[in-house]
């Protein structure tokens, strides 16, 4: 591994849906937090609108809600290389027809030195995944339940 990517954090991606094309903007400010605190950084961000015929066409940041004001300006051109059109075409298959997506790619700065630690002791990355929200929700219910 270069030593250029030794202090790199573990690479997440997301792909958030846009039900009819309504985004709030409720969201912005706190991600633009998260990178401004160092938790994460932006590596490619872009956002892509599946019309009602399935043809998927990207969106530029700009006035996504609406408002008035641009949306994300701060990331415009975030883009490593990581997310390929193919990648984009296989995010949009989870997307409804008549909705939009946004699809970010990140690292997680906070955990870089812990990272960058195991890799030094010669540790590897075996399995990885998340627990959806439900899933917990589901399991604290169900133990409630029990008691």
């Amino acid at each position: 591994m270069s030593d250029d990517f030794e202090e790199v954090g573990p690479i997440d991606y997301v792909v958030v849906e846009f039900p009819g094309n309504r985004m709030t903007g409720e969201g912005f400010p706190l991600l633009v937090d998260l990178v401004d605190r160092g938790i994460i950084r932006i590596l490619d961000l872009t956002f892509v609108r599946k019309d009602d015929d399935g043809s998927v066409t990207g969106m530029e940041i700009a006035d996504l809600t609406g408002d008035g004001e641009l949306d994300l300006a701060v990331f415009e051109g975030a883009s490593s290389g990581l997310l390929g059109q193919d990648d984009i075409e296989e995010a949009a298959t989870a997307l409804e027809p008549g909705c939009s997506a946004g699809i970010l790619v990140y690292e997680n700065v906070w955990a870089a030195p812990f990272a960058a630690a195991l890799r030094r002791g010669g540790a590897r990355l075996v399995a990885s995944g998340r627990v959806p929200v439900q899933a917990l929700v589901a399991a604290l219910d169900e133990t409630e339940a029990a008691h």
